[in-house]
């Protein structure tokens, strides 16, 4: 079973006032269109998957990531039984250091979440599952399942391990 290689990479800010924030998306248009997402997708053809981490933030936020600033947050792998051509594996990576501020693109209009409490009931309904240990700082592995209204998760499998 053939995966299409995916990123996503979430930025981190600590807010003094708040607590720790993550900066993600609404999704205007494609795959997830309406959810609010991590700022990520494909990887091409000779990219490694952090750049095209670096290349997705820029491109959905207008933010320059370099690579040497993410860490490695870990694995999702996505499993759509009963639309095999959507499935993913998928490379998380975390990241505090950026130049510039989020800007709304075609794709996404940025916005900061505090990781105490995500919006998780506006997300792919898997993101409970993985999200916050990733956020943590934990490198998670996951496979997810999806049933076969392609929403709804049928199993989750994972493990993290703290950095």
């Amino acid at each position: 079973m053939t995966s299409v290689p995916v990123t996503l990479c979430f930025l981190l800010r600590e807010r003094a006032e708040a607590g720790l924030e993550v900066l993600l998306g609404l999704k205007r248009t494609g795959f997830g269109s309406g959810k609010i997402v991590g700022l990520g997708g494909h990887v091409e053809a000779g990219e490694t998957d952090a750049q095209a981490a670096c290349r997705e933030v820029l491109e959905e936020s207008g933010v320059v990531v370099l690579e040497e600033d993410l860490l490695d947050a870990g694995t999702v792998e996505f499993i759509f039984p009963s639309r095999p051509d959507w499935n993913m594996s998928t490379s998380l990576f975390t990241t505090r250091r950026w130049a510039g501020e989020p800007v709304e693109s075609s794709e996404i209009i940025p916005e900061w979440f505090l990781v105490s409490s995500l919006p998780l009931e506006r997300m792919w309904q898997d993101a409970e599952h993985w999200l916050p240990l990733a956020l943590a700082g934990s490198v998670v592995d996951a496979v997810i399942t999806l049933n076969g209204d392609n929403e709804t998760v049928a199993s989750a499998e994972y493990s993290f391990r703290a950095v």
